[in-house]
């Protein structure tokens, strides 16, 4: 049985995940790390650095500003990691992968498998569709979501622009008066209620749209994939993994 530790365990994502480790055969959570907590099944720390619980991963679904502690853990203890949190400068992404020349390191924008396979069509087709469709993505969440962008629409975008072989521009909203420049890639955050995700890319053409969509009915979405990416980075070699590992299509 692999161990985890849940770093932010009593956020609405932790609590899913506790959730769904009692039904698996292959991982429980074994501690927590939180500043509130209640009503656990298992230890839980103010911080990482207390933890006293033997481990095997650290999952981490918590906020950017915790990346120091797990990393300086994690590379201490020799303990793989799992980062499913988003919103993270271009200097604490370095700080991830410099993380995985040491201990096995998985880190996506987003756990969903769905997501994932949504993001690998975007590699085959976006070159392809570029030349003669406008690409947009429209992202929706709830109004407690500090990031926008999301970090799975800058994902996707990403992966889109790296996939034409033209130079690209992200565009986030647009405002005043001024036309579309063909090589944009225009994202637009909506936020609203309690929408847990949904994501929707655009290709508009002449006289033809392709839409490719996405939607979360429930964070037990993310809760399976990011179990799946502790399966997955379990016992592996030192390196940064994704779930472009996890899933192929």
């Amino acid at each position: 049985m692999i161990k985890i530790l849940i770093n932010g365990c009593n956020g609405k994502m932790g609590r899913v995940i506790s959730e769904m480790a009692k039904e698996s055969k292959t991982v429980s959570i074994a501690a927590g790390v939180d500043k509130n907590s209640s009503n656990l099944d298992y230890p839980c720390y103010n911080n990482i650095a207390e933890c006293e619980t033997p481990i095997d991963i650290i999952l981490d679904f918590s906020r950017p500003e915790a990346l120091d502690s797990l990393c300086q853990y994690s590379k201490e203890k020799n303990i793989p990691i799992v980062f499913c949190t988003t919103g993270y400068t271009v200097d604490q992404l370095s700080k991830i992968h410099s993380l995985s020349e040491e201990i096995p390191v998985f880190h996506s924008a987003n756990m969903s498998i769905g997501v994932n396979v949504v993001n690998n069509i975007l590699k085959s087709i976006s070159n392809m569709l570029y030349k003669d469709f406008d690409i947009e993505i429209i992202e929706k969440h709830h109004n407690q979501k500090v990031d926008s962008p999301s970090g799975t629409a800058l994902f996707l975008a990403n992966t889109i622009k790296n996939s034409i072989d033209e130079e690209t521009i992200l565009v986030n909203g647009r405002q005043g008066i001024s036309k579309r420049q063909p090589n944009e890639i225009g994202i637009h955050a909506l936020r609203g209620g309690n929408i847990i995700g949904d994501h929707e890319i655009i290709f508009a053409g002449k006289g033809e749209c392709i839409e490719i969509k996405h939607t979360a009915i429930s964070r037990e979405v993310f809760a399976v994939g990011a179990l799946k990416a502790c399966e997955y980075v379990y016992g592996k070699e030192k390196g940064l993994y994704s779930m472009d590992d996890v899933v192929t299509i």
